[in-house]
């Protein structure tokens, strides 16, 4: 598959874990082999003795009891009883190390995954014609193919520098011990293994750098997607602003019903309007009801004279009051004398409107 030239931009954290939980990970199945191999040389090594002794004492019983043992069911399930318990001797520690190193070796790799959305079918993508193309023609088979082609080299070579060596080594064997013979035998193996080891480690190695390259080059995203994965954090700003306009429509809403219950709306007084409120029963000093400018002081004086609230113009004040104090809050203690000589004129005019 061509890579999109649009993919410019590292993966975002949020894409990484996306990634790791469809099972999208970087690693390297050719560095595991050579690992293994090379645990599995290692602890044979050192169990060899006990394998050593487990056949030795195996053969030596067939050859000198086993002849003689009568076959009846119950001795040939005892001798299959035997036979499994001596072959779990020499195989299964061999065996548990082996998968414990290829668990070391895919956790060092991947970490600490869990992603069982790798077991859900996905039927979505299956196209038979595209899954051909990109088994054939693709960019990864061709990879494959070479790391396929070096590791069968890299195997051929240890053979192939022991035996030439070892060629002039081959006829004196006729005249050794068998345990000579044997001895020289695993020698030569595990020359040729080591042999190939070190080349199949470099392949190992190599994939492991071009399989965390090639990973990051597919999760790579476009500047559009990292965007729009920052409005999916951070909020749409388009939604963000309805809703804030929404917000201060219920709270202008809110603000002009508790405009009748003011006591006066001191202006600007064209510009500004703030309504206030003193009820001992409420609050210690003179609160705030509703403040506005513009379109707003206008709509808050229209429905002061509906309700035959007073409107007074003190410039200064509502300047300074539009200011420091919001909507809901009692007035603070510097504006106290300028309000109660506002309120007292207002106070003072009533019983001649009555």
């Amino acid at each position: 598959m061509a890579k999109d030239p649009s993919r410019t931009e590292q993966a975002t954290p949020k894409r990484r874990k996306k990634a790791r939980g469809e099972g999208s990970v970087p690693k390297s199945q050719e560095l595991s082999k050579p690992v293994l191999l090379l645990v599995a040389i290692l602890g044979l090594q050192v169990y060899l003795t006990t394998i050593r002794d487990e056949i030795t004492t195996l053969m030596r019983w067939f050859f000198q009891d086993g002849f003689a043992m009568e076959l009846t069911t119950a001795s040939v399930y005892a001798l299959f009883q035997r036979c499994m318990v001596s072959l779990a001797v020499m195989v299964l520690p061999i065996a548990l190390l082996i998968a414990i190193s290829a668990y070391i070796v895919m956790r060092l790799q991947v970490g600490k995954l869990w992603a069982p959305k790798i077991f859900k079918p996905k039927f979505k993508g299956f196209n038979i014609a595209a899954g051909l193309k990109r088994l054939i023609l693709s960019k990864d088979m061709l990879v494959r193919l070479a790391k396929s082609v070096l590791m069968a080299a890299a195997v051929a070579i240890g053979p192939y520098i022991v035996l030439k060596r070892a060629i002039h080594e081959v006829l004196p064997l006729f005249y050794q011990a068998p345990l000579n013979i044997a001895a020289y035998i695993l020698k030569a193996g595990q020359s040729m293994f080591y042999y190939a080891l070190a080349p199949m480690l470099l392949i190992g190695i190599a994939d492991l750098l071009y399989t965390r390259w090639k990973y990051e080059e597919n999760i790579k995203m476009t500047k559009s997607e990292i965007k729009d994965e920052r409005k999916q954090a951070e909020g749409d700003p388009v939604i963000k602003s309805k809703q804030r306009q929404k917000m201060m429509a219920v709270m202008q809403r809110r603000m002009m019903n508790d405009v009748p219950k003011a006591d006066v709306v001191i202006t600007n007084p064209t510009h500004l309007a703030i309504a206030i409120r003193y009820n001992v029963m409420e609050a210690p000093a003179p609160q705030v009801l509703a403040k506005g400018a513009g379109a707003v002081a206008e709509r808050i004086k229209e429905i002061a004279r509906q309700n035959n609230v007073p409107v007074r113009e003190n410039k200064p004040l509502a300047r300074a009051l539009y200011k420091m104090v919001e909507v809901g809050d009692i007035i603070p203690e510097e504006f106290y004398q300028a309000v109660a000589a506002v309120l007292a004129q207002v106070y003072k005019a009533r019983p001649r409107q009555g």
